[in-house]
């Protein structure tokens, strides 16, 4: 067999498009022959660094997407619903917060990447299918505890996001999504014959299944699907 290709995955739990993008590559890990690195990432930063503007801040894309998730949801075989006030939960309060507890995870985590998966999926539950916060350390406990951490854990990650060094693992994770040309969430990079390949959004797979040289087989390849 060949040697994985390596894909780099970028996202932020505040975008319900990235959840999309997350579930469907953590089911492909072992469809195809691939290393997926999950890169938790500050879209905040992104979108400010990269001049783009929020679908949400548009009346009319903000229509679409409401109505698109449902379908989405659906399709993908993932449990998105809109959170009762969505500016609010993706404007006002955000995800630094949120985010900087996922690089905590991962920077204190064991055995790969299960944990930061555990936790993204979890904070990404709170957010878009139970309308609860993901901002305060409540929350983020809640979420920790959750996905299998220990209270102890917990307060060691809590304490552990607001050091300098997590917040400064952000920002560079949020710069080298910007450096491969970033504009928003989820971006996959393909790493082919040396060279970035990068697939914006969540409606690339079979486009991103061709030039790796493997097969798309639906949201729901004939693996046993992550559990949500």
């Amino acid at each position: 067999m060949t040697s994985k290709k390596v894909i780099e995955l970028f996202y932020d739990v505040v975008s319900p498009y990235s959840w999309l993008g997350f579930e469907v590559m953590c089911r492909y890990r072992t469809v195809w022959n691939i290393e997926l690195k999950l890169r938790p990432t500050f879209l905040g930063g992104v979108m400010q660094g990269s001049g783009n503007k929020p679908p949400g801040l548009v009346p009319n894309k903000f229509l679409y997407m409401t109505k698109d998730l449902n379908r989405l949801s659906e399709y993908f075989n993932v449990p998105l619903r809109s959170p009762s006030d969505p500016f609010e939960a993706m404007f006002q309060k955000g995800s630094l917060n949120a985010m900087r507890f996922v690089t905590a995870v991962q920077e204190k985590g064991k055995g790969g990447d299960e944990q930061v998966e555990r936790v993204s999926r979890e904070l990404w539950r709170r957010i878009w299918y139970e309308d609860k916060d993901i901002t305060e350390p409540a929350s983020l406990s809640e979420a920790g505890i959750k996905a299998g951490l220990s209270d102890s854990e917990i307060k060691e990650l809590l304490e552990l996001s607001n050091s300098k060094e997590i917040k400064n693992k952000l920002k560079s994770s949020t710069q080298n999504a910007l450096d491969y040309g970033a504009f928003g969430f989820p971006l996959v990079v393909c790493h082919l014959n040396g060279k970035p390949e990068l697939f914006f959004g969540s409606d690339r797979f079979e486009l991103m299944a061709h030039c790796i040289g493997e097969k798309w087989l639906g949201p729901l390849p004939d693996q046993p699907a992550a559990k949500l």
